[in-house]
């Protein structure tokens, strides 16, 4: 038999563990999503350097493909900031897309021009 004294106890226990459970789901969530949006942003500058570095296209047509592919994925917001340039990696001249993008702190939401990735191709006119 639990003592009278004890009554109550199992529903502060919930509450208390219940908020740190959630707490601890929701770090662990962010995380995640913090980790999806940084793959899915080299993945889209990586596909734009692959259309910029081929035989029969510009450059700049790879910004323009990184942005879409980044609009449709994320967000426009993750789109602003999308550069291109032709660089010199070991003697191999690559195409260089550069994405400056918010880091996502709460949701998609978060300090902007913080997360910075570089997608890179082989030029083909070499």
């Amino acid at each position: 038999m639990p003592r009278r004294d004890e009554r109550g106890a199992a529903i502060a226990d919930f509450a208390m563990v219940s908020v740190l459970v959630l707490v601890l789901f929701l770090m662990v969530f962010q995380l995640g999503l913090a980790l999806h949006t940084r793959n899915t942003l080299i993945s889209c500058a990586s596909e734009g350097a692959r259309l910029g570095a081929r035989a029969d296209a510009a450059p700049g047509q790879g910004i323009t493909r990184t942005q879409t592919l980044i609009t449709e994925s994320l967000s426009p917001r993750y789109a602003r900031r999308v550069t291109t340039r032709e660089a010199l990696v070991e003697g191999v001249r690559v195409v260089e897309v550069r994405v400056v993008a918010p880091i996502p702190v709460i949701g998609l939401l978060g300090p902007d021009d913080r997360l910075d990735v570089v997608g890179r191709a082989f030029l083909e006119a070499q």
